[in-house]
C-alpha cells in the first residue's frame, strides 16, 4: 500500500501567502517563502503553490516567487496559476517546479493536457478542478460543476465528466478543490472526493475544507483520497505538519515518518 500524502497548500497574492473563504474575502497572511521552508523542515511530503490571481488577471506567473520557493525545499513541488502553453509549463520547471498544475486554461481548452503530458510527462501534469455544489439534472448528473478563474466563472461542465476526460486527456494526477468547503474548516467534501477517487484510476488530492485532523482521516480513508491538500490548519500555527502525520500514523493510516 502506498503511503497517504500530506500536501500543504500555498495560495500566493501579489508574491504574499493568501487565505480566502470560499474563494473570497482574500486577505494576506505572510511570507510564501518562509512557510514553505518550515513545512520542508517539518516534514512534509509535497507543495503546491497557486498564483491564484493569474488566470484572472490573464497574466503570466510569479516566476521569481516560484523560484525562491524551490530553493528552499526537496520535495516535490507542484505549481499551478496561469499556465496557458507547454512554454509556460516548462519556464516553470526551469524555475524549480517538479509538476504543474492546469485549470482555467485547460477547461477553455482541453489540449493543453495533452500538449503537457506529452511534453512532461503524464506524471508531472496535474489537473486541478475547482468544484462547486449545483443541484442534480441532466447537465450536472453528478452534482457538482465545474468553474474557473478562481471560482469566478462558472462552466457549466459536470464535475465527474471533467475529471474522466481530463484522465482520458493524459493527466497524471487530479487536485478536487471544493469551493462550498473552501477556507472553512469544517471537513472536506467526502461526496465528492470518493465520487471522483472511485471513478478514475489516476491519484486524487482532496483540497478545501481541512481543519483539523479528523478531517484528514476521514478523507484520506472513507474519501478514497490519495493525498490530502492542507492550509489554515498549519498557516495559522494551529497544527504542525509532523503532529497532523503522526496522528493519522497512530490511528492506522500509513504516512511517511520523519525520524
Amino acid at each position: 500500500m502506498l503511503s497517504k500524502r500530506i500536501i500543504a497548500c500555498l495560495d500566493v497574492r501579489d508574491g504574499k501567502l493568501a487565505k480566502s473563504v470560499k474563494f473570497v474575502n482574500t486577505r494576506d497572511i505572510g511570507d510564501p517563502v518562509a512557510k514553505a521552508a518550515e513545512y520542508y523542515r517539518d516534514g512534509l511530503d509535497e507543495l503546491v503553490f497557486y498564483d491564484i490571481t493569474a488566470s484572472s488577471e490573464a497574466r503570466n506567473i510569479i516566476l521569481d516567487v516560484v523560484a525562491r520557493v524551490a530553493e528552499q525545499i526537496y520535495i516535490p513541488f507542484s505549481v499551478g496559476g496561469g499556465i496557458r502553453s507547454v512554454e509556460d509549463a516548462h519556464q516553470l520547471l526551469w524555475s524549480g517546479a517538479e509538476k504543474i498544475n492546469v485549470n482555467t486554461a485547460a477547461v477553455q481548452r482541453p489540449a493543453l493536457i495533452t500538449e503537457c503530458a506529452h511534453s512532461l510527462g503524464s506524471q508531472n501534469t496535474v489537473l486541478s478542478m475547482d468544484i462547486r455544489r449545483v443541484d442534480e439534472s441532466r447537465d450536472f448528473p453528478s452534482g457538482y460543476e465545474v468553474v474557473i478563474n478562481g471560482g469566478r466563472t462558472p462552466m457549466k461542465i459536470d464535475a465527474l465528466q471533467w475529471a474522466l476526460q481530463g484522465e482520458a486527456l493524459g493527466a497524471g494526477e487530479l487536485v478536487v478543490n471544493s469551493i462550498d468547503a473552501d477556507g472553512t474548516r469544517d471537513g472536506y467534501e467526502i461526496r465528492l472526493t470518493r465520487m471522483i477517487a472511485e471513478a478514475v484510476s489516476i491519484p486524487v488530492i482532496a483540497s478545501g475544507g481541512a481543519g483539523h485532523p479528523e478531517h484528514l482521516l476521514e478523507v484520506l480513508t472513507e474519501g478514497r483520497a490519495d493525498a490530502a491538500l492542507i492550509a489554515s490548519m498549519v498557516h495559522f500555527g494551529e497544527y504542525k505538519v509532523s503532529e497532523i502525520k503522526q496522528w493519522l500514523n497512530d490511528r492506522g493510516v500509513k504516512v511517511r515518518l520523519r525520524y
